[in-house]
């Protein structure tokens, strides 16, 4: 498979890229600093490009089997709500344009319910610090479920997954669709490497088209 991998920087781009490029898949690295990526890999391609410049964008992703998006406009951003949904939809329109069908969205689990009627970003205890990209990956999702032109799949991680959520690779998880994946503990957690594992494993078995789903152990 060919895929474009947006963000492949962070820290689920990075453990994602991994994963794709150690089952043999051939990926370009969507990036906007290529000296940030030292990785060396004869199926790996590197290009930069501006996902708000929805043009040169969709000229990068034209001829990949598939997208996935990790794009995240950061958690010190200010104004990260605001451009969270436009860099979004900016990929969104870019997929559109370049005649790839296949997107992935690597989202939040702020969407998911809790209880009836309650999602986690709406809960009293949800930490405020996240609660900007929180509810825009939310209100994405809503966008992208009336995205008909696009074999579309939103991935929203367990409840715990933190910027230095690394651990060993187990290829092991569960799946959910609306609610959180809990584990005996009542925890509901997975390191990147094995969220790595899930992004990879939909792209080759598209299970959820047109769906959104969750992960965990």
């Amino acid at each position: 498979m060919k895929l474009a991998l947006i963000g492949a920087t962070g820290n689920i781009g990075l453990a994602t890229l991994n994963e794709a490029l150690q089952r043999g898949h051939e990926v370009t690295a969507i990036v906007r600093d290529a000296k940030k990526l030292d990785i060396k890999n004869d199926k790996l391609t590197i290009a930069i490009a501006d996902v708000f410049n929805v043009q040169d964008l969709a000229t990068v992703l034209t001829g990949h089997d598939a997208v996935v998006s990790s794009f995240n406009a950061s958690w010190t951003n200010p104004n990260m709500y605001d451009d969270f949904i436009a860099g979004s939809e900016a990929i969104q329109q870019a997929v559109k344009l370049s005649g790839v069908k296949r997107l992935l969205v690597v989202g939040g689990a702020g969407s998911l319910e809790i209880a009836p009627g309650v999602q986690l970003v709406d809960s009293p205890d949800f930490p405020p610090a996240y609660k900007p990209g929180a509810t825009a990956a939310r209100d994405y999702l809503n966008i992208l479920k009336q995205e008909n032109n696009l074999d579309w799949t939103f991935l929203s991680p367990a409840i715990n997954l933190h910027p230095d959520s690394h651990g060993e690779r187990t290829a092991q998880y569960r799946v959910g669709t609306d609610q959180p994946v809990f584990d005996e503990k009542g925890q509901s957690f997975i390191v990147i490497e094995d969220l790595a594992v899930a992004i990879i494993d939909e792209l080759e078995n598209n299970a959820f088209i047109k769906r959104r789903f969750t992960v965990g152990y």
